[in-house]
């Protein structure tokens, strides 16, 4: 990120600094579930406050219909919780861009936050709306992108302000960057992906980009199947996309051509509805029931898996292996979650998603090297693509 300014380089002090967190986290009711990405955003907001900065947050939350204040998407809560976790005074505005953002920003003392309701309340923040640029930049002097989760995005927020104000890096957003880029660039070997996930066709940019790249490529979760296909097999009544079967079968061939090990189930769990009660068995991937669906890789896989990630100096994981929110069918996310976590020789990144889902909920994560907040922003950087919010600090 040599040619990115980042927040160390500016001067702050007395000055309002209008940042763009990514506060996009679940909530029951009026509590935050999941604090994570708020954390992620304290040593940014905490470096601005100690400087003397009139801190400006903005974020998104949910998808509003953008037709004004939803209730239920409100950045409230998110504010509240920022309050019990940053030495500073924090205080909420009840709109966006209106007088009472316009009032609360104006009666901030060095030092203090505010919080601005949820970006996606105004349908001018998704349009990239010039007016809406404008009147966004009014608040503040200086701005800071910390907000590597959305920054594949053109928005307002994430773009188009940072053409009307001296624009900097956080640190969430320079570490993001610096860690998936160093790693894809010149990664230490053996380099083992391993993605998981319902479709190919969502990733199929990705496993592109990683055949490139990596030693051993590992599929499961959903998309296995697409690619069972591909190699002649059945797959009962398990998720599949037929007009991707052919373009499965090309990343067969490119990783043969390349020299990289595409390890696919040996073994699958499968079942006969979805849903955590259903009957289950364990078959080899030559064996699928014509009227069962494979939702897990099987336990002879997930050993194959383990081995192949213990000997890795890299690892790059996105995507469960099963439907892991079922404890029928978790084994193999959590046995691939374990290998990773043990191997303490490697560089291992989790790039967002429901893979970091995962390992929280294996309680694997601080033994993960780094975790990416940002599950399409991840995917689109391994991809190669130009990410917006990226561009516009340059």
């Amino acid at each position: 990120m040599a040619d990115i300014k980042t927040v160390d380089q500016a001067e702050v002090t007395g000055k309002r600094v209008l940042v763009r967190v990514d506060f996009n986290v679940p909530l029951d009711g009026d509590v935050v579930t999941d604090d994570t990405r708020i954390r992620a955003a304290l040593p940014t907001i905490q470096k601005l406050v100690d400087e003397g900065a009139r801190v400006v947050l903005m974020s998104h939350l949910g998808r509003p219909a953008g037709e004004g204040f939803e209730e239920k998407f409100s950045l409230r809560p998110a504010a509240a919780r920022l309050a019990e976790l940053v030495d500073a005074p924090v205080v909420f505005a009840e709109d966006t861009v209106g007088p009472d953002a316009q009032a609360k920003v104006a009666a901030l003392s060095d030092g203090e936050i505010v919080v601005l309701e949820n970006l996606r309340f105004d349908k001018r923040e998704k349009k990239n709306d010039p007016a809406f640029c404008e009147e966004l930049a009014a608040l503040g002097d200086v701005y800071v992108n910390d907000a590597f989760g959305t920054a594949h995005r053109a928005h307002a927020s994430t773009a188009g302000v940072a053409a009307l104000l001296p624009a900097y890096a956080g640190y969430l957003m320079e570490s993001e960057v610096s860690t998936l880029t160093g790693m894809l660039d010149e990664p230490k070997r053996p380099f083992v992906a391993i993605l998981g996930g319902s479709k190919v066709s969502d990733k199929i940019k990705v496993i592109d980009a990683l055949l490139d790249k990596a030693d051993v490529l590992i599929i499961g979760g959903g998309m296995c199947f697409t690619f069972l296909l591909a190699q002649g097999k059945t797959v009962g009544t398990s998720l599949k996309e037929e007009d991707w079967v052919e373009r499965a079968a090309a990343m067969i061939e490119k990783a043969r051509e390349k020299g990289v090990a595409l390890m696919l189930p040996v073994d699958v769990v499968v079942a006969d509805a979805f849903a955590n009660d259903a009957k289950t068995a364990t078959v080899s991937v030559d064996e699928i029931p014509d009227d069962m669906m494979g939702l897990d890789i099987g336990p002879e896989t997930a050993g194959l898996y383990a081995e192949a990630i213990g000997m890795a100096k890299s690892v790059f994981w996105n995507g469960p292996m099963g439907v892991f929110e079922m404890p029928s069918f978790e084994a193999g996310t959590k046995r691939v979650a374990l290998a990773v976590a043990e191997n303490a020789e490697a560089d291992t990144i989790i790039g967002g998603g429901d893979s970091v889902a995962a390992v929280n909920k294996f309680d694997l994560a601080d033994q993960m090297t780094f975790i990416s907040t940002g599950g399409g922003a991840s995917m689109e950087l391994v991809q190669g693509e130009k990410l917006p919010g990226v561009e516009s600090l340059r």
